[in-house]
């Protein structure tokens, strides 16, 4: 084992930096094999008598160094593998550093490196110190003005953060471009691309009269797949405007879509930079679920304008600050835009995917850490999704006058800096009589709230008495838990599903916020008409696991009552969640009342919400594998397979006509993005889905619809049902028929035949391990690509746990060596692959074996410090 691992960054050394910066002033003289680059900073000491100017810097040529005009002499500074030492002199300074890179050896995609023959940045965390010497830590802020020289053919277009100055030529074969953002900002934000493209244009109209111009960058031939990127765009714009009163500040707005890119998008200062994944869509390209990602990363990005760059983190331990509220924003958009109710759950099922998983395993950690290893391994579930939680439950908890008010609050007295999550949180205190401080305890304390529920009702007295509970799981570094301050909105049903009025604290209403401070608090209704089921966490409105002590006739009567869209379909899913895990363990038919009875409560769910195509979806969606091994210790993914197949199947039966009629309905006219028909399309898929689970009784049909699809949703959905029909014979002959109509038709489209990759990949044939070294060996699999690579070995091991977490360990050794192959060109993607073995102590004793011979495996190759970080917390021996 290796035994060199760095100390860990922790929160409690923070220190301002000694030195301000009133200005910087870049050049680059762009070329794929050396770029030179110029770097003037102007600035002060602002304490300390003797500070050392530390600069941050990586894999940079070092050519000169010039302090208020005159070369440095070399006694004057130090130059290590991390940077430069700079003894200043006390008051103002002028230093100038020119450094030479080489964008076309930069594999890692972090700082300027080469993508599809173009230059491109990417900053966020410390990228930035692998373009010139600086202080690339967040709270170092200044205005920077850009000046870019390359050649006028190969490069026509010169991008920067800010508003565009000055142009021009350079003799006759090279330009130049000059950019000032007056905005001060720190060095993660800083954003530069050169290169050829076609551009999409439009402008936006702010809600004081500016008219800003806005545009696209994209791939030549990608001009039409743009547009809905850029209605996105300006929908964000206008509702950061309505809601939270945001108006953009820049003379222009730009995007840049590349193919090489670690994440989703980067939210540059009026240059974002994306996957071309989020940009690039169409009717025939893309799936509802591609448009409803880039409408929600394409906000995102946008909102960040504000919860990032204008307020940005003094430290990356407080990257929930810009992250979890962004997030929050971002969900709250996406709710206005389509169902609220639809994105309530789909929102919920991503972080119970992700982030609870994340929560129950080695890798935990709170949504403000106190210390990491690697910070780019901080960007997690925990501090998106959990993150955005707990602003929403912020807002439960003061309500929308206090929120606002706070939020205004911070951003009138926070813009223009760099803020901790006190500063933050402190914003609403003056607005509100809750304990700000008791809250501020979701930041620090890890690991997923368990609630438990019982009730008593008296029927003289006409009162429902309800006990809560709460209690948190030790966790990594975190052996004893406080209690949290949890709002769960209650309401309460007689057993006939009718809603009951009730008092609690004084109040009357049909429901009540009920807010669990202690480890546990007894709650009394009065004026309680009948003995009632309560219906808990509503809406979700915390971020716990809930065991509400309800039985299963109990669970169907709100399955089939609850008013609250989120609480009926979760209803749903606790009873389909404990239906399973007993069926994954009782092979002996006696299952089969409560399996019937499950499966009249989802068809009578079905039937009511059959008018909401994309609530019915959901309604018929079961809990994935991934979802029933959370909880379990010595879990043997195959069987919660089997279990689920087998209740599909169920399921199917019952109401195999209405799925049959829902294939059947083809869609005629031009392709509609909207809300609604993506709910018809969705419910299609979910029909193709079931159906497939009959096995080879419907695989015609399937077929067919794959042949006569408009859309890729369908086309999609159609190939994963085929992949999903275990077997060989004629049923696979269809599967493999359908991949290569698929490849013949978009062979030449890269992110297309990403989707033909995961297809294969998240598929349960029996020659899947096969398969995989097959496609591996393609010459179109790109190791130095992170689309490609994540779409074959992401998508088999986050989304394949039967196959991924095959007994004889097959599937641990299949992403090992991606991840050996990957490492030492894309650090960054090689440890978030490694991910994938977080949980690996809750499997049946073969597969631990298996599991830990691989990390052993990787623990003795030698790493980077990004990789081996997960590794290492992976093994640990112990949560506590």
């Amino acid at each position: 084992m290796r035994t060199d691992t760095p100390p860990p960054v922790r929160l409690v050394d923070y220190r301002p930096y000694p030195f301000a910066l009133d200005h910087v002033n870049l050049e680059f003289f762009l070329e794929p094999s050396k770029t030179r680059v110029r770097n003037k900073m102007t600035g002060r000491r602002v304490f300390g008598e003797h500070a050392l100017m530390n600069l941050h810097g990586e894999n940079l040529k070092l050519i000169s160094i010039a302090l208020n005009g005159h070369i440095l002499p070399e006694n004057q500074y130090e130059q290590t593998d991390e940077g430069l030492n700079i003894h200043m002199p006390a008051g103002e300074f002028c230093l100038e550093i020119e450094t030479e890179i080489s964008p076309e050896e930069n594999t890692q995609l972090s700082g300027l490196y080469m993508s599809g023959g173009r230059f491109c940045t990417q900053c966020e965390a410390e990228g930035f110190r692998r373009i010139t010497f600086y202080p690339d830590r967040p709270d170092v802020l200044a205005p920077f003005d850009v000046r870019m020289e390359a050649n006028k053919e190969k490069y026509p277009y010169l991008l920067s953060n800010g508003n565009p100055g000055k142009s021009g030529d350079i003799g006759t074969d090279r330009h130049y471009a000059e950019w000032s953002d007056p905005h001060p900002k720190p060095s993660y934000l800083f954003a530069l691309v050169a290169g050829d493209f076609d551009v999409y244009t439009d402008s936006f109209t702010t809600m004081s009269g500016k008219e800003t111009p806005l545009a696209i960058y994209v791939d030549k031939g990608d001009y039409d797949r743009c547009a809905y990127a850029m209605d996105s765009l300006k929908r964000s714009m206008s509702w950061d405007e309505d809601v939270f009163g945001r108006e953009y500040d820049l003379d222009v707005f730009n995007i840049v879509a590349v193919r090489d890119f670690n994440f989703g998008a980067m939210e540059n200062k009026g240059l974002n930079i994306f996957n071309a994944a989020y940009v690039l869509a169409d009717g025939k390209t893309a799936t509802d679920a591609d448009f409803e990602a880039i409408e929600s990363i394409v906000a995102h990005e946008y909102f960040h304008n504000w919860t990032g760059n204008r307020i940005t983190c003094r430290d990356w331990f407080q990257l929930c600050l810009k992250e979890g509220l962004t997030v929050y924003r971002d969900q709250e958009f996406s709710a206005d835009m389509r169902s609220r109710a639809v994105t309530r759950i789909k929102d919920v099922i991503r972080l119970r995917a992700r982030q609870f998983s994340e929560d129950g395993g080695p890798l935990a950690h709170s949504v403000r850490p106190d210390e990491y290893a690697r910070i780019d391994n901080l960007y997690t579930a925990t501090v998106y999704e959990k993150g955005a939680e707990l602003i929403r439950m912020l807002r439960t908890l003061i309500g929308d006058t206090a929120f606002f008010a706070g939020l205004n609050r911070y951003f009138d007295t926070y813009d223009g800096q760099a803020a901790t999550i006190e500063d933050f949180l402190n914003s609403f205190q003056l607005s509100t009589s809750e304990n700000i401080k008791e809250f501020a305890n979701w930041y620090s304390q890890s690991g997923t709230p368990v609630v438990t529920a019982s009730g008593v009702y008296d029927s003289i007295a006409r009162t429902y008495t309800l006990t809560v509970g709460q209690r948190t799981e030790p966790t990594p570094g975190q052996p004893d838990k406080l209690a949290l301050p949890i709002p769960l909105r209650t309401a309460l049903f007689s057993n006939k599903g009718r809603r009951l009025s009730t008092k609690l604290n004084g109040e009357i209403n049909d429901e009540h916020l009920v807010v669990l401070r202690d480890f546990e608090q007894v709650f009394v209704f009065t004026d309680v008409s009948s003995a009632p089921i309560h219906s808990l966490n509503r809406g979700f409105s915390a971020p716990i696991k809930l065991k509400d002590g309800l039985n299963d006739a109990n669970r169907s009567t709100l399955a089939a009552a609850d008013n609250d869209p989120f609480a009926q379909w979760e209803g749903l899913q606790t009873l389909a969640r404990g239906l399973l895990i007993d069926l994954a363990s009782n092979e002996d038919g006696s299952m089969n009342d409560r399996i019937h009875a499950f499966v009249d409560a989802i068809d009578e769910a079905f039937t009511a919400a059959i008018d909401d195509p994309a609530f019915a979806s959901l309604i018929l969606r079961l809990p994935s594998v991934g979802e029933l091994i959370q909880d379990q210790n010595a879990s043997d993914p195959s069987k919660f397979h089997a279990a689920r197949l087998t209740l599909k199947r169920a399921i199917a039966r019952h109401i195999e006509n209405s799925l049959v009629a829902t294939i059947q309905n083809q869609e005629t006219g031009p392709f509609d993005p909207s809300a609604s028909a993506a709910g018809r399309r969705a419910l299609k898929a979910t029909a193709i889905d079931l159906l497939s689970s009959l096995q080879n009784e419907h695989a015609q049909r399937i077929s067919d619809n794959f042949h006569s699809a408009t859309t890729m949703t369908e086309i999609l959905a159609s190939m994963n049902a085929l992949g999903n029909i275990e077997g060989g014979g004629a049923e696979g002959e269809l599967f493999d028929n359908a991949l290569t109509v698929f490849e013949e038709k978009w062979k030449d489209s890269a992110l297309v035949m990403d989707k033909w990759y995961s297809v294969q990949a998240m598929s349960v044939r029996s020659d899947l391990r096969a398969r995989l070294q097959r496609l591996c060996a393609r010459t179109d699999f790109d190791l130095k690509n992170p689309n490609r690579v994540r779409a074959v070995a992401a998508a088999f091991a986050m989304n394949n746990p039967v196959a991924f977490h095959a007994p004889d360990g097959w599937g641990y050794e299949f992403l090992t060596d991606i991840i050996l192959k990957v490492d030492g060109l894309n650090p960054a993607l090689s440890a978030r692959l490694a991910t994938a073995f977080e949980n690996w102590r809750r499997f049946s004793s073969d597969r631990q074996i298996h599991a830990e011979k691989q990390l052993r495996r990787l623990d003795d190759a030698n790493l980077s410090k990004n990789a081996q970080d997960i590794i290492t917390r992976a093994l640990a021996l112990s949560s506590s």
